[in-house]
């Protein structure tokens, strides 16, 4: 049977947890509440709905050796300037994340670069709310958390919280580190949620570009090892609702010589793969019709592929055929096409330009399904406002890179 496909022709709160302990995450030296771009001293302490009522709202305690703060600084300082070359070289992502949305570099400056997780959290929380967690792309290479500023402002709009997980880029790290940072951000997620008004039985994974490969290897990893080898685990599939899949690319093996020809040249990536040897180990589409992998099919949570049929940097085939591969070892699968939409169209132009989003539209429905009273207040949420003149977003579009 084929998956099932379709084809489609204010007030906020940024909540950055700093994490530390193992590799990225854990329990670190504070926490900073932002409402409406303002530190809000009063919430530090604040009460939260929790599983069994209300609770003070946990703070995260840690401290760093001087040692520690320092190497930390020099490590993030590197990446800060590496980030913002790159960023200089391409003028079109400037324009899509800078000229045309101001308010992103601001939190990205305000949050500071030492914070591994950002949660956008809903005006009024007096009750447990859906999560999302979410996995930014950035060709592995120049990914950051506040890209995904967007999308959790908007989200938390529709009353669903978002945390937007880092993790390392290279050089910095190499995919399997990436891997493992995402895993342990979706540990820290699930196992405290709760405490900023998440409802840790509604926990949702989503993965853009690069960081839908990422988490998917993240995913299907969790899988194996619930699945009988006897690794010990810190979350469960069990807790993700479902997985949505933007833009991403599942078969390494297929893209080798494509990345090389967008300038992503092929020792570099090998690199960041860790040697051709490793493009198998790191391809989901491969890994899951591997036949080891029968019992941990059986763990998934449903998957929904989004992909825009005019997409440069992924060709929209990555997705239909991870979803075919799903299909056949008998996971729960969707492929939602965009018709025209290239790589960015659906994660940065379209929300800029606000008013209808059918992927957003979308991925809220999921989120909000069996809630009778959230899905009413969809159907009455003003459209989104435009954020950018159409005539920036198309000289954006011309000059992206990607």
């Amino acid at each position: 049977m084929a998956p099932s496909t379709t084809t489609i022709n204010d007030h906020r709160r940024v909540v950055s947890v700093v994490g530390g302990g193992g590799a990225m995450f854990g329990v670190d030296s504070g926490e900073l509440i932002r409402e409406s771009g303002r530190d809000s001293l009063c919430e530090r302490h604040a009460i939260v709905p929790g599983k069994n009522g209300p609770r003070p709202r946990r703070r995260l305690t840690r401290q760093r050796s001087c040692k520690e703060n320092i190497n930390h600084f020099a490590a993030e300082t590197y990446l800060i300037s590496r980030l913002a070359f790159t960023l200089l070289q391409y003028l079109g992502l400037q324009l899509d994340y800078t000229v045309t949305c101001p308010w992103m570099l601001c939190l990205a400056t305000d949050a500071g670069f030492s914070t591994r997780m950002d949660l956008y959290l809903p005006a009024n929380i007096c009750e447990p709310k859906p999560v999302l967690i979410f996995v930014t792309g950035g060709a592995w290479i120049i990914g950051y958390k506040a890209w995904g500023s967007f999308l959790g402002l908007q989200l938390a709009e529709r009353d669903i919280i978002v945390a937007s997980i880092d993790y390392r880029n290279f050089p910095q790290g190499t995919i399997s580190d990436m891997v493992k940072d995402v895993s342990q951000g979706i540990s820290f997620i699930v196992d405290n949620v709760a405490d900023y008004g998440g409802d840790p039985n509604r926990i949702y994974l989503m993965g853009q570009s690069a960081g839908a490969h990422i988490s998917a290897c993240a995913l299907l990893d969790q899988a194996i090892r619930e699945s009988g080898n006897g690794e010990s685990v810190s979350w469960s599939i069990s807790q993700i609702k479902a997985y949505f899949g933007l833009s991403g690319g599942y078969n390494l093996l297929d893209l080798v010589d494509h990345f090389h020809q967008r300038g992503l040249y092929r020792s570099t990536f090998l690199s960041i793969m860790e040697g051709e040897q490793s493009l198998r180990k790191f391809s989901p589409e491969v890994k899951v019709l591997d036949s080891s992998f029968k019992d941990a099919t059986l763990l998934l949570p449903p998957i929904i592929l989004f992909h825009g049929s005019d997409d440069r940097s992924i060709p929209s085939e990555s997705s239909k055929k991870f979803a075919d591969a799903l299909t056949k070892v008998g996971a729960r699968t969707e492929l939602v096409l965009y018709d025209g939409k290239t790589h960015t169209d659906l994660f940065v132009q379209d929300p800029l330009r606000g008013g209808k989003d059918d992927l957003f539209e979308h991925m809220v429905y999921i989120i909000h399904a069996g809630d009778d009273e959230a899905l009413a207040k969809d159907a009455t949420a003003p459209p989104r406002r435009r954020l950018v003149p159409e005539v920036l977003i198309k000289l954006a579009s011309k000059i992206s890179p990607f």
